[in-house]
Parts: C-alpha cells; structure tokens; sequence
C-alpha cells in the first residue's frame, strides 16, 4: 500500500480498507462474511449529451470471491432486523468511493431506505460523512426508495428538512409499488424516476407506448425533472427521447463500473441516437403529412361547399367516403355544436352504438377543445390537431377544424379522422 493510500485509509470510517483494481482505487469494507464495495452507474442528460450524475450501487463477494446478489445482502439484513444499519454503510461506501472516482460537478444518488430518513441519528452519520469528505449536500440526490413507509407524513417531514439543507430528492421507481402520483404530491420530489417496468411495457405495447409521453409530459407540469431508468436498447433509447425524458440511466448508455464513464463514447453515443431519433420523426412526419393529404383536399372542398350554402349533410361525402374519416360536425362561434355528427358508413353507425349516451352531440358544447380554439383564433384556414382520445368511441383521433361564414354566421366546420399509428 502506498503512502497515498495508507492516508486515504487512515481518513476513512473504522474497517474500510483501500483496495486497487486494474488502476483504479476504491474502499471496501467487511460485513460479516461479505466483502462489499462500491459501482457507479452514470446518469446521463439527454440534452447536455453526457453524464450528470452516477448512481452508487453496492457489490458484495463471500469469501470463496462469489458474487452475492445487492437483494440477497438486503433481504438478509431485513431478516436479522438490520436494514438501516446496512443502509447506512451503503451510504458510506458509495460516499467514500465517489469521492475516489474524482467528479467534479456530477451528483451522487444515493439510495436511501425511508426509515433511514426518519432516524435522526442516520441522518446525522449522512451529514458528518459529507462534512468529512468536504461534500456539498447540492452534489447528493437522496433516492427515497419505493418500500412502505410506516409513518408518511413524518417522511414527508424529514425530505423538507433535507431538502432545506441543499439535498436534491428522487423518487425511486414510480409506477411501481408503494412509489405512486399519491407520494409525488407528499414527498414533492426533484426528479421522478420511472420504473423500468414502464418502458418495458410500452416497448411492446403500442397503448403503453402512448401514454408514456403523457405521463412525462404530467410530472414536467408537476415541476418534476423526469430520469427513465433501465434503458437497455436502441428501440427504447429512442423512446426516451421521444417522450421527452430529461435524463436517462441503462446498459445501453453505460454500465455500472468502478470508474467514470467515458465522456467521448458517451457524447457519440446520445449523438448518434439522436440523430437516428430526428431521422425517424421527420420520416414519420413525411408519412402522416402524405397520408393527410386526401382529407385535406376532401375537407377543404367541404368547406368551400358550406360556405357557399350548401347543406352540410351533402359537402361532407367526399370527405366522410376517405377510408378512415368519421364524421363531420358544425360548430357555431361560440364552440356549440349545431345539429348531429354526420356519418356516413353503416358500420361505422353500428360501432358507435357502444356508446350510445355520447351519440347525440346535438347542442353539445366543444369550447375548449384545440380544434376549436385553432379555428377562431385563425380563421380561413384548415387546422390538424394532435392525436387525442375521442369522446365518441374511446379511439385515438384527430380534427380537422376550419372557422368559415356561412350566411352571416361565423361557424367551424370539424371532421375526425380515426388516427391508428401506422
């Protein structure tokens, strides 16, 4: 051991010890049988394209040198009544070897069980570690783990309390668990991460997959930062960016190690996907701008015909003859809707049936939908919305909207379009 590192030692907790792996140095500390240590798993910003945080994870080995699984070392500790206790040394390990790894300005997210939170005399240890180590609380984001918390408002109590000391806050693995929109609202966290379990399910469900820009979108709105976790492929990498995530963390980006990450292959890395990621949106743009062109041209001369004074039963065929349009409807200038939907097929007729309490729209009001806003606010113009659930059947949809006179009325002629992602 060099002198360097009998020092490093020296200035660590009792029973830490300095250990060198293929140049790298970092502590290890014996627990019972279990030699355990610390991984960093970078967390990277998608915009700033590299990495602004690492996450401390444990590793543990027996005696023989065989892994031993971080669950296994926790649900053991579980067993025998010493969770915090385990925590806490976690906690400690992963501060120590951060301090090794040399970040300059990354945050450290530390994994913290909610008890350990609560206890003040863990959250002291926590706070004396980072005066030792000369470590600002604004470099630690406290990862308040998704395990039931036996009493919440006092949880609620000790996140403020930490909060107020510089500590950033994460909620770990939202959609999962205990770790719900409820706790977001108690806990007010900084960042939300969501649970691998999420991006898994809308890799392979076209519903999920929808729902996941949405939710994203929710929690921005909350004024929460959004870290999806457990990116592992491509196809999901871009989903992330997709969905607007600010941060992401997965083997496809990097895997936990001892050290930093490689800034340079992380850069071309995100670059790359990037790039890859806005070839295929205006690819898709390309697609959904050709396949909307017959509605247009449709729509278009539907309106010319209103205008002109026709009846909108007889404009509206060519457009409602298209194979995915669903009907048409006119809205006066105040958003209410004059007369029924005009549909044309009669099974298109025969679907709507199932919802049939929503069938007559007669007198219904449509004030605040996009659609309507886009067509008063410009009118004369043909407007597309965004793809949104329908009211009338529960479908993915989209509007077509034009604010027109007819006669001495201002009136907004509408036509949906059933919208399946191609």
């Amino acid at each position: 051991m060099t002198i360097a590192q009998q020092e490093r030692t020296a200035s660590a907790p009792h029973g830490f010890d300095v250990e060198v792996t293929s140049g790298l140095e970092r502590f290890s500390v014996q627990h019972g049988e279990l030699t355990l240590t610390s991984v960093f798993q970078p967390i990277f910003s998608l915009s700033h394209m590299r990495a602004v945080g690492y996450e401390g994870l444990l590793r543990a080995h027996d005696a023989l040198d065989r892994p031993v699984s971080p669950l296994d070392v926790f649900g053991e500790a579980a067993r025998l009544g010493d969770v915090l206790q385990v925590d806490r040394l976690a906690q400690t390990l992963h501060l120590e070897n951060f301090k090794v790894l040399g970040a300059e300005r990354e945050w450290l997210f530390l994994n913290v069980h909610p008890g350990a939170l609560t206890d003040p005399y863990l959250a002291a240890a926590l706070l004396a570690n980072l005066k030792r180590l000369d470590l600002s609380p604004r470099r630690i984001v406290l990862e308040v783990l998704e395990q039931r918390a036996e009493d919440l408002e006092r949880l609620a109590d000790a996140v403020r309390q930490f909060r107020e000391r510089g500590f950033l806050i994460a909620l770990d693995d939202f959609g999962a668990g205990h770790s719900n929109v409820e706790r977001i609202w108690q806990l007010n966290p900084d960042i939300v991460k969501l649970d691998r379990i999420m991006l898994s399910h809308a890799a392979h469900r076209a519903d999920m997959a929808t729902i996941l820009p949405g939710l994203v979108a929710l929690l921005h709105e909350a004024g929460k930062l959004v870290l999806i976790e457990g990116v592992e492929t491509e196809h999901e990498a871009q989903m992330a960016l997709a969905c607007d995530a600010d941060f992401v963390q997965g083997f496809f980006f990097g895997r936990p190690n001892p050290g930093a990450a490689d800034a340079a292959h992380a850069a071309t890395c995100i670059s790359e996907v990037t790039d890859r990621y806005r070839d295929q949106a205006e690819a898709r743009e390309r697609r959904n701008a050709s396949r909307l062109t017959p509605y247009l041209r449709a729509f278009e001369r539907a309106a010319e015909r209103l205008a002109a004074g026709e009846p909108l039963e007889e404009v509206c065929w060519n457009f409602l003859a298209l194979d995915h349009a669903a009907r048409c409807f006119l809205l006066d200038a105040k958003g209410k809707q004059a007369g029924r939907n005009v549909v044309l097929r009669a099974d298109r007729a025969a679907h709507e049936t199932r919802f049939l309490p929503l069938a007559d729209a007669q007198g219904a009001n449509w004030l605040r939908r996009p659609y309507f806003r886009a067509a008063i606010n410009a009118p004369e113009r043909v407007h597309v919305t965004r793809p949104y659930l329908s009211i009338n059947e529960a479908l993915p949809c989209v509007t077509l909207s034009v604010a027109t006179r007819v006669g001495d009325q201002t009136c907004v002629l509408c036509g949906d379009i059933d919208w399946v992602e191609e």
